[in-house]
């Protein structure tokens, strides 16, 4: 199985770092998945859960208020209000 690496960060923190397979974010228009071998995108995000399934772990989420992703060379980069 293949994998992203994901970060997602806040202003105070570092809320995950980690290998998914998959992660579901709340676009501004609507939700949208990114998986292994995603195009690049940079999108803005609305409030609402950021999803994901983890290598080790399996399934979590993220509440968050707002933010925006950046997916580029396999990295998929979350910042939140």
């Amino acid at each position: 199985m293949e994998y992203l690496h994901l970060n997602i960060i806040s202003p105070e923190e570092s809320l995950f770092k980690g290998d998914v397979s998959e992660v579901t974010l709340p676009g501004s228009v609507a939700p949208f998945t990114i998986l292994p071998h995603h195009a690049p995108i940079i999108s803005s995000l609305d409030k609402g859960v950021v999803s994901f399934v983890a290598k080790e772990g399996g399934e979590q989420s993220v509440e968050i208020g707002g933010g925006f992703v950046e997916m580029s060379n396999g990295t998929v980069t979350v910042c939140i209000c």
